[in-house]
């Protein structure tokens, strides 16, 4: 029995777009979040930019990124993010999975996407972590939460669950929004303040059914993809009781609420 304090944290944060690497303010706030964190023996990540039924596990070697974005200039794509792979890890995650009697797939050729590279870069920039990442097979947040806990035994064994998404995101915003320091709209910072009164709380079930419960929902998430990996990182850190927000504020208007389990 492995004890709680030696138990891996589970993560869900905001992992911005690429020039999220522009804004010193928030690659301080990711460096400084890493820094106070045990070194894990791996990363599991499932992002936002990954869909895909059954459940399928990304490359268990260092294959090429996916820059999974289009019109940006061109040094972004030039951005590279050598980590190890992870079959272990893979082998983990097939047993947890099979266990549950749910379909596995494998992807040998897929890397990692921006929602997973992006916000390692600035976390554990040596890229000396093994890393591997998963699809979501639905955005069921019932379903995502069952997922995060067949996934939560991985804790015991030092790996860092991070779901990657975005705390609000609808990019119309991007347009009415002068820069990334420009006052949200009211119905992102609505549902932001929602969000962190229900998470201090724990009510898992409100969070669950968010789309009924939280003010301005679906103005927040036209589709519910960014939101989706939170589910995933409640199920898998649900023993370690009510999350606690490790960043907050906003960039261009959309909430960057970023949160911590264990």
């Amino acid at each position: 029995m492995v004890a709680t304090a030696d138990r891996m944290p589970v993560l869900y944060l905001s992992h911005g777009a690429p020039p999220l690497a522009d804004d010193p303010t928030w690659t301080r706030q990711l460096a400084e979040w890493s820094a106070g964190l045990r070194r894990p023996t791996a990363i599991l990540v499932v992002s936002a930019h990954w869909e895909e039924a059954p459940l399928t596990i990304g490359a268990t070697t260092t294959v090429p990124l996916v820059y999974d974005f289009w019109g940006f200039p061109e040094h972004y794509y030039q951005v590279r993010y050598p980590a190890p792979g992870a079959p272990e890890l893979a082998a983990t995650v097939r047993g947890l999975l099979r266990g549950g009697r749910a379909p596995v797939r494998d992807a040998p050729d897929r890397g990692l996407d921006h929602g997973a590279y992006v916000p390692l870069v600035e976390m554990f920039p040596d890229a000396d972590i093994p890393v591997l990442q998963i699809s979501m097979p639905s955005l069921d947040p019932r379903e995502l939460f069952a997922l995060g806990r067949r996934l939560a035994p991985l804790r015991d064994e030092g790996v860092l669950i991070v779901g990657s998404g975005f705390f609000t995101h609808n990019l119309q915003v991007l347009q009415s929004v002068g820069d990334s320091a420009g006052a949200p709209p009211a119905w992102s910072a609505e549902f932001d303040l929602w969000g962190e009164q229900v998470l201090g709380s724990g009510d898992i079930d409100a969070l669950l059914d968010f789309e009924r419960k939280a003010p301005a929902a679906r103005l927040a998430h036209p589709r519910i993809e960014h939101f989706a990996p939170l589910f995933v990182s409640l199920g898998a850190g649900e023993a370690s009781g009510p999350p606690r927000t490790a960043i907050d504020g906003y960039w261009f208007g959309l909430a960057k609420r970023s949160v911590q389990l264990g």
